[in-house]
């Protein structure tokens, strides 16, 4: 009986041309289908700089330009492939700061090319808050920032396109029991990967995080 009903399906799908297979197989599945990047960047013979801007006023305990370099680093590193040694660290950028006092006035591109690299991924920190509820540790956190990318070549912004200055993503969380200095690596690592994301094909499943989904009361979601 089973070899029968088999023989008819086989029967059935191949009258039509095979179109029953590709209804059945040839449509990807949610773990295949992808998000194009919005710029690729390429995987070797680019030397990238990761260059964030903690704003003076913003009131942080914690030095969100080391959290949020090295965490856009890493993101570098282990999503699109960069090697190490093409990306600048934070320690190589901070020395560069002390011994230059015009490094404030210099644009993005300006010390992208002291540091000879091909790429300058600028972040600027838009809001901060971090809330400590009790002395066990538990936290409310929240951090925007925008992002964009430059060539120093051509001194020219590649990303995002149009006339917007950068783009914006948030995250943020409701609780984190383990202390405020994981609460703001938790805060760096979101926004890294959330600005990393657009520059490969994501997969669709992997494109947003709890972090950036969940409700956190401050603001509706766009």
């Amino acid at each position: 009986m089973k070899k029968v009903f088999v023989f008819m399906f086989l029967a059935a799908v191949f009258s039509c041309g095979g179109c029953g297979l590709v209804g059945l197989f040839g449509t990807p599945n949610s773990d295949e289908t992808k998000i194009p990047a919005e710029y690729k960047l390429a995987k070797s013979k680019q030397k990238v700089l990761v260059l964030v801007n903690q704003p003076y006023w913003l009131d942080s305990k914690a030095n969100l330009r080391y959290y949020l370099t090295d965490a856009i680093n890493q993101n570098l590193e282990t999503i699109i492939k960069i090697p190490p040694n093409q990306l600048i660290s934070y320690n190589d950028l901070t020395e560069i700061r002390s011994k230059r006092g015009d490094s404030s006035s210099l644009s993005p591109v300006d010390i992208g090319k002291a540091f000879d690299a091909n790429m300058v991924l600028a972040v600027n920190i838009e809001n901060y808050q971090l809330q400590e509820f009790s002395e066990a540790g538990y936290c409310k956190g929240r951090l925007d920032v925008s992002a964009a990318l430059f060539d120093t070549a051509t001194g020219e912004k590649v990303w995002p396109n149009g006339t917007s200055k950068g783009k914006t993503v948030r995250v943020g969380f409701d609780i984190e029991n383990r202390g405020p200095e994981i609460a703001v690596r938790r805060l760096a690592a979101g926004s890294a990967y959330c600005v990393v994301r657009y520059f490969y094909d994501c997969p669709k499943n992997k494109f947003k995080i709890a972090d950036e989904e969940q409700d956190l009361g401050w603001e509706k979601r766009n």
